[in-house]
C-alpha cells in the first residue's frame, strides 16, 4: 500500500483517501517535522504519566500506607510503570505512523471502515471505545458491589474489578489518540490543527480529554486518600472525575461520528455501499441511525452511572437526588435520541439502555453473587419524548425540549415512583411526591435543553448550537441544576433526637444475630421518614436492609433480625426532608483508620450524629476546613474546564460547515440539516 492511500480504503472505488501529506516534502522538512513530533510527543509522555498514582511518591513514605488511607508505595509503583508503558506504546505506535515508519495501524483502520462505511479514523476509535466503555461499565458495578460486600481494598492492584475499570478508561484515551493521529490530512472542517499539518479530529480530540479526564481521577483520589482519609462514596470528588469522563466520552463519540459524516460528504461522489452483518443487510441511513441510537442508548448508560449509590441501596445523599437524576438523564439521552435519530429512536435507546443494565445486573448480582444493582426503567419517559416529538416536531429543538422536560418531570417522574415500589431496594415514599416532581420539572426541562443543545450540534444548527442565545439557554439550564442541587447537599442530624436500645439475640457468638427494638427521643423525630431502617453492610456477604417497623408510638423494633459480628456494619439509618442521620448498632474495631469497636450491648443510649460520620468512618476529622475547600475547588474548576470544552466542540461542529463553504474551492454545503437526522 503506498503511502498517500495509507489507512484509507484508497481512491480506486472513485474516493478521495482521508489522510495523505504532500509527496514534495523536502528531507530537511521531514527532519525537523520528526523532531517536533518526538519532542511533542516526549512532552505528552511526561503529561500522561501525571495521570498515574505516581503522586503518592511526593510524600516519599517508605513503608506501605495504612489500608484507610492511600495505596502501598509498591503498588503505586506497578501502576506507574504499567500506565507509562502504555502511554510510550501509543505515543511510538502515533510517530511512526505519522512518519510512514508503520503501516499496521493505517490497514487496522482500512478494515474497520469496510466494515462499517465510516472513515478509518472514525471506525477503529468506534470500536475500541466502544469496548472499553462496556468494560468499564463492568468494573464499575462490579467494584461498587464487592465495596458494599467487602469493604474496603488490601490495595488497589487486590481488587480484580480495578483492572476492568483502569483497562475500560485506558481504552477510552488510546481511542481518541488513535483517531487523532490516523488521519494525515485534514479529516473534517471541525478539525483542529495540533502542530504543522497535524490536524486531529475534533471528536478524537475531545475523547482523549475525557479519556485523560477520567485516568486523572486515579492518582488524584489516591492523593485525597492520603489527606483526608478513604471516602467510602461513589460521589467521592474524584470519584465523579472517573465517572464523567467515561460518560461524557459518548458525546465525544456524536462529535466524532459527525465528522465521519462531513467527511464522506466531502470525499466521496456516492453513498457507501449497504453492509451485511450476519443475513442482515443495512444500508448507510440505516447504519448511521445505528449508530446514534446505540451511542445515546450508552450516553443513557452513562449518565444513570450517577444513580448507582441508590441503585444499590445505600445512598448518602438526600433522595430527591434519584428523581433529580433520572430526569436529567432521560431529557439529555432521550431528547437527543429523538432529534438525531428519527422517529421511535428514544424507545431504541431505552432498549438498547435496558440489555446493557441487565446483563450488568445479571453478571454482578447473578454471576458475581454480589448485591445486586437495581436500575430506572425510563420506558415511559421514552414513550414521552416520541409523543411530544409527533405534537410539536424537531425542527425547533429547544421548543420540544419544553415540552419533553415537562413530561418528562411530571409523567415520567411519577412512572419512576410507581417502579421504584416495584423494585428499587429504597421506594420513593408518598410523602415527598409534591417535592419529587417539583424536582423532576426542573432537573426534566434542564436536562432537556441539554439533550437539544447536544443534538443541535450533532446535526450541524449554528442558530441553536452557536448563537449566543443557545447558550444563554445551556448556561440557565446548568446553574438551575447547580442550584437546585446545593440545596438538596444540605443536610443535618436531628439536634438532641437519641435512641434507647434493646438487643435480643436470636442468635448467640460467635456468630451473633438480634432483633433490635428503639425507643426514639423525643418521639416525635420520626413522622414521614423517607427511609428508617437497619443497613448491614461490609459482612463479606451481600448488603442487608432491614426494615424499623413501628410497634408503639414512637418505638421501632427490626422486622428481622440483623448481623451483629465480625465485619458486619449494622447502623440505624434515618432519612427525613432535610435530616440525614445514623446510628451505630454494631461496628468493629478498625486499627487502620484507628477506631474501636461499637458494641451491641444489651441496652444502649446513643445520639443520632450525620450519616457520613457512620458510613465514612475512614474519613478524616482533623483535616483543616479550608483544604477541602481547596481540594474541591480544584476538582471543580477540572471538571468545568472539561464540560466548557465539550460545549466549545459542539458550538465548532455546528460551524463546521459554514467554514468549509468559506474556503476557496470548496463546493457549497447544503443548509444545515434541521430536520433530518445527522450525524455519524
Amino acid at each position: 500500500m503506498s503511502r498517500r492511500t495509507a489507512g484509507t480504503r484508497g481512491a480506486a472505488d472513485g474516493r478521495r483517501t482521508f489522510g495523505t501529506r504532500p509527496s514534495d516534502r523536502s528531507a530537511a522538512t521531514a527532519r525537523r517535522y520528526r523532531r517536533t513530533l518526538l519532542a511533542r510527543s516526549f512532552a505528552a509522555l511526561i503529561g500522561a504519566a501525571a495521570l498515574l498514582p505516581a503522586t503518592a511518591l511526593a510524600r516519599g513514605e517508605q513503608e506501605a500506607a495504612p489500608s484507610a488511607g492511600g495505596a502501598a508505595l509498591d503498588q503505586v509503583a506497578i501502576a506507574t510503570a504499567a500506565g507509562l508503558l502504555v502511554t510510550g506504546l501509543l505515543i511510538v505506535l502515533g510517530v511512526r505512523h505519522r512518519t510512514g515508519k508503520t503501516q499496521r495501524l493505517a490497514k487496522v483502520a482500512a478494515s474497520a471502515a469496510r466494515v462499517t462505511g465510516m472513515p478509518p479514523f472514525v471506525a477503529l476509535p468506534a470500536a475500541i471505545s466502544t469496548i472499553s466503555l462496556l468494560t468499564a461499565a463492568f468494573g464499575l458495578y462490579w467494584d461498587i458491589s464487592l465495596h458494599i460486600d467487602n469493604g474496603r481494598d488490601p490495595g488497589p492492584l487486590a481488587n480484580p474489578s480495578h483492572y476492568f475499570i483502569l483497562a475500560g478508561l485506558l481504552g477510552v484515551f488510546a481511542a481518541g489518540w488513535i483517531s487523532m493521529i490516523l488521519p494525515l490530512d485534514r479529516p473534517s472542517p471541525a478539525a483542529v490543527r495540533v502542530i504543522g499539518d497535524w490536524w486531529a479530529p475534533l471528536g478524537g480530540l475531545l475523547l482523549a480529554a475525557c479519556g485523560s479526564f477520567a485516568l486523572l481521577g486515579f492518582p488524584l483520589d489516591d492523593f485525597s486518600h492520603r489527606l483526608f482519609g478513604q471516602d467510602v462514596t461513589l460521589w467521592g470528588p474524584t470519584h465523579l472525575m472517573m465517572l464523567a469522563g467515561a460518560a461524557m466520552s459518548l458525546v465525544a463519540m456524536l462529535v466524532l461520528f459527525t465528522e465521519g459524516r462531513l467527511a464522506l460528504r466531502a470525499h466521496t461522489v456516492e453513498e457507501p455501499p449497504p453492509a451485511r452483518f450476519g443475513g442482515v443487510r443495512l444500508s448507510a441511513e440505516q447504519l448511521r441511525r445505528l449508530r446514534l441510537v446505540m451511542t445515546t442508548g450508552g450516553l443513557l448508560v452513562g449518565l444513570s452511572i450517577f444513580q448507582g449509590e441508590f441503585d444499590f441501596g445505600v445512598p448518602q445523599f438526600s433522595q430527591l437526588f434519584q428523581p433529580a437524576l433520572i430526569a436529567i438523564a432521560a431529557g439529555w439521552a432521550l431528547v437527543c435520541a429523538r432529534i438525531v435519530g428519527g422517529r421511535g429512536a428514544a424507545l431504541a435507546a431505552v432498549g438498547l439502555y435496558l440489555l446493557t443494565r441487565s446483563l450488568l445486573t445479571a453478571l454482578v448480582g447473578g454471576v458475581f453473587g454480589q448485591t445486586l444493582p437495581h436500575f430506572p426503567l425510563y420506558l415511559a419517559e421514552a414513550a414521552l419524548v416520541e409523543v411530544a416529538a409527533l405534537v410539536v416536531g424537531t425542527t425547533r429543538p429547544y421548543r420540544l425540549a419544553a415540552v419533553a422536560g415537562v413530561a418528562i418531570g411530571t409523567l415520567g417522574t411519577l412512572a419512576e415512583f410507581a417502579w421504584s415500589h416495584v423494585w428499587m431496594p429504597l421506594p420513593w415514599p408518598s410523602a415527598m411526591l409534591p417535592e419529587i416532581v417539583a424536582v423532576g420539572l426542573i432537573c426534566g426541562v434542564a436536562g432537556a435543553i441539554v439533550g437539544a443543545f447536544l443534538a443541535s450540534g450533532i446535526r450541524l444548527d449554528p442558530v441553536n448550537a452557536g448563537s449566543g442565545r443557545a447558550l444563554a439557554r445551556l448556561g440557565a439550564a446548568a446553574a438551575a441544576v447547580v442550584a437546585l442541587f446545593a440545596y438538596l447537599g444540605s443536610t443535618t442530624a436531628p439536634d438532641g433526637a437519641r435512641v434507647l436500645a434493646r438487643v435480643t439475640t436470636t442468635q448467640p457468638a460467635p456468630e451473633r444475630w438480634g432483633i433490635v427494638t428503639v425507643r426514639v427521643e423525643p418521639a416525635s423525630t420520626v413522622r414521614d421518614p423517607n427511609w428508617f431502617n437497619i443497613t448491614s453492610w461490609q459482612g463479606k456477604t451481600k448488603l442487608r436492609l432491614t426494615r424499623l417497623v413501628e410497634v408503639a408510638p414512637g418505638v421501632w423494633r427490626s422486622e428481622r433480625p440483623v448481623p451483629l459480628y465480625g465485619s458486619w456494619k449494622s447502623m440505624i439509618r434515618f432519612h427525613q426532608g432535610r435530616i440525614l442521620s445514623a446510628v451505630p448498632v454494631y461496628m468493629p474495631a478498625d486499627r487502620a483508620i484507628p477506631t474501636p469497636e461499637v458494641p451491641a450491648t444489651a441496652t444502649f443510649a446513643r445520639p443520632f450524629v450525620p450519616d457520613w460520620h457512620v458510613l465514612q468512618r475512614e474519613r478524616k476529622r482533623d483535616v483543616p476546613g479550608w483544604l477541602w475547600g481547596v481540594a474541591g475547588l480544584t476538582v471543580l474548576a477540572l471538571s468545568s474546564v472539561l464540560l466548557v470544552a465539550l460545549a466549545a466542540g459542539l458550538v465548532r461542529l455546528s460551524r463546521s460547515e459554514l467554514t468549509r463553504t468559506r474556503r476557496p474551492g470548496t463546493a457549497p454545503a447544503t443548509a444545515p440539516a434541521a430536520a433530518a437526522p445527522a450525524g455519524g
